[in-house]
């Protein structure tokens, strides 16, 4: 796979310097929260963000049980022209009754948390207490999978782009698409309303093969489904082209002015992502919503496989040196999560890790042999259910017992978003790695695996416990925290 141009720019330093130096007097981590749609990052940051002010169960947080954390707060964020993630909403829809899940990363936002800590040993002594800021950056995960079109050509692009679409498990959704491009004849002059018609056709195509009935994952450019303010500007109306074989470029206006605006995109949208935000960071968690492609399918789960090795394979990653510390900073711990692990029942937690770690198998590696440091753990940043055991024609079946979401479904059962229910979601696969074959080969038919994942309502507030020391349930978060910062409280 072709990886991103890295060069380091005067720019780049001078930046990466301003910000260590600014470090030295007030120590901070900026830390990337990423993941593919409905993986839960808004919903992270602000369990992350409420249990630590809140002082929340978090046992294996070792600062925090050891008493060693005196308050945690928010302060202004240090990036003027960055939206701030908007924490105290998002707050409000998981804590009201009844509970709401907040919306969805729309764009990129900043959050800075300060710690207020007693130090170990001869520090506390020195120094007395000290603070860490938190820099949390939010960004979606679409922009994220950009980053493998700054080492590849509009041909590269277009090539894997029509080849992904062609492929049997895509034409369902890419039929009208793709009857566009065999109709169209590049040689003719342009007109903006046929770029248009593609453009919108290449979009809708993209849109669908995300939906949570396909769940593809591995489909740039990340700005066609999430366009902001750039909606309908040339930079984002152009789709993937490729001429016959032995055709001559110069010949097809219309490749040429593709080949444009698509270079127009990388170049202004996004190098400066990667520039801004994306080469600062120090670390990096990578919320996966590996039970969404369940159920969507084991070929789901060959496609995620492919955009978590694109992912990391954008990554400044490795162990820092001094130098590297000032000029360029590299992300030296990242975390892969499987989110929602409150959808399986605790017996299952260890298959979904064991899941998510041959997810990631080739990406890890990659950053093990450069010196960064990898975890991969199921958690659930919020927890909505509950376990129970059910009798059933004379056996116990462990349970989950929760509010499932309107609209949801199990067999012939529609549940209205209010009501109850006590469900068995099945077991995942014993073999993680042959599930995975099996989706890399196709094969469906000898992998049966009998199980549907319902999402549920977050719990909602406790109206015995005042606002201000309300916190969320979660499952592992107290381990998230360990890992990501737990080793800058010494």
């Amino acid at each position: 796979m072709t990886q991103p141009v890295k060069r380091l720019t005067a720019r780049d330093a001078y930046e990466s310097a301003r910000d260590y130096g600014r470090a030295l007097a007030n120590p901070t981590i900026r830390l990337g929260v990423t993941g593919l749609s409905r993986s839960g990052k808004t919903v992270f940051i602000t369990s992350l963000v409420r249990n630590l002010i809140a002082g929340g169960r978090l046992p294996f947080f070792s600062p925090l049980a050891e008493g060693r954390i005196i308050s945690a707060y928010l302060e202004p964020q240090p990036d003027d022209h960055i939206p701030r993630f908007d924490y105290e909403r998002h707050l409000a829809a998981l804590t009201s009754s009844p509970a709401n899940w907040p919306t969805s990363t729309r764009q990129i936002s900043q959050l800075r948390l300060t710690i207020d800590y007693e130090p170990l040993g001869l520090m506390r002594r020195l120094f007395g207490r000290r603070s860490l800021h938190l820099d949390i950056v939010d960004y979606p995960g679409e922009w994220l999978l950009d980053l493998s079109l700054l080492g590849k050509s509009f041909d590269e692009w277009a090539r894997e782009s029509i080849e992904l679409a062609r492929n049997s498990k895509s034409t369902e959704h890419s039929s009208a698409w793709l009857k566009f491009l065999d109709e169209l004849d590049p040689t003719a002059e342009i007109k903006e309303d046929v770029i248009s018609e593609g453009a919108a056709l290449f979009r809708a195509y993209l849109q669908e093969a995300r939906s949570e009935k396909h769940a593809f994952s591995t489909l740039p450019p990340g700005r066609f489904l999430m366009p902001g303010d750039l909606d309908g500007s040339p930079m984002l109306t152009f789709f993937p082209l490729e001429l016959d074989e032995g055709d001559d470029p110069s010949s097809s206006p219309y490749m040429s002015e593709l080949k444009r605006r698509y270079d127009a995109y990388v170049t202004r949208v996004v190098k400066p992502f990667y520039r801004d935000h994306f080469s600062r960071l120090d670390r990096q968690i990578v919320l996966v919503d590996a039970l969404g492609a369940l159920n969507a399918g084991v070929h789901a789960l060959s496609d995620l496989e492919h955009a978590l090795s694109s992912v990391l394979g954008s990554f400044n990653q490795g162990k820092n040196s001094f130098l590297s510390a000032i000029f360029r900073p590299r992300i030296d711990r990242i975390l892969f999560a499987a989110t929602k692990a409150d959808h399986v029942h605790h017996s299952d937690h260890e298959r979904l890790t064991g899941l998510l770690q041959n997810l990631t198998e080739r990406a890890s590696e990659r950053a093990e042999f450069s010196g960064a440091e990898v975890k991969v753990m199921a958690i659930a940043a919020v927890r909505a259910t509950e376990e129970a055991v059910v009798e059933e024609g004379g056996q116990e079946l462990p349970t989950l017992v929760g509010t499932p979401l309107e609209g949801e479904h199990l067999g012939d059962k529609i549940f209205d978003g209010h009501e109850r229910a006590a469900i068995f979601p099945g077991d995942l696969p014993h073999d993680p790695a042959l599930a995975l074959r099996h989706g890399r080969s196709g094969s469906l038919s000898s992998l049966e695996m009998d199980m549907r994942f319902i999402r549920f309502r977050p719990p909602g507030g406790d109206a015995g416990t005042a606002p201000v020391r309300q916190v969320i349930p979660h499952i592992r978060m107290d381990h998230v925290l360990e890992f990501l910062i737990g080793d800058r409280f010494s």
